[in-house]
């Protein structure tokens, strides 16, 4: 478990992450972030390891129950495609370009974020196990950091 040390350290200097650690397309997705967050913006933990879940009780207690990606930045927590659109934001290339689809409103682009969701186990597959990080991605996984 991280101290609150740990966790306030984490919160000023970076974002956190949290991911469905199960889904194929969400483990999918985090390797694409971390290949293009170059300045190492984001740590990542899943949504149901020890780490995550203590996360979200000490800084996302609204969000416990979520199976979606949840953004934590030191100011605010992004969810669904209002995560998906900021995180894009900080990555190297020309993926920051997404986030002129932040004009369409969240209802609407959640729908389509939701629709993915319910479907991501049938379309993309599910592991028996979380992720686990390689030497070199170890620290930026808040597992990592203990």
């Amino acid at each position: 478990m991280l101290e609150t040390s740990d966790i306030n350290k984490i919160r000023k200097n970076q974002a956190v992450i949290l991911f469905d650690g199960h889904c194929n397309f969400c483990n999918n997705s985090v390797q694409f972030v971390l290949k293009r967050d170059i300045q190492k913006h984001f740590l990542f933990a899943s949504l149901s390891s020890k780490s995550g879940q203590d996360f979200l009780k000490k800084h996302a207690k609204e969000h416990q129950n979520t199976d979606s990606i949840l953004l934590i930045t030191e100011n605010k927590i992004y969810s669904k495609s209002s995560a998906a659109l900021k995180i894009t934001q900080s990555l190297s290339g020309l993926w920051f370009f997404l986030a002129v689809l932040r004009i369409i409103p969240p209802y609407f682009r959640n729908i389509v974020y939701d629709y993915i969701a319910k479907n991501r186990y049938k379309w993309f597959g599910k592991k028996e196990i979380c992720h686990i990080p390689t030497k070199e991605e170890k620290s930026r996984f808040i597992e990592g950091l203990q």
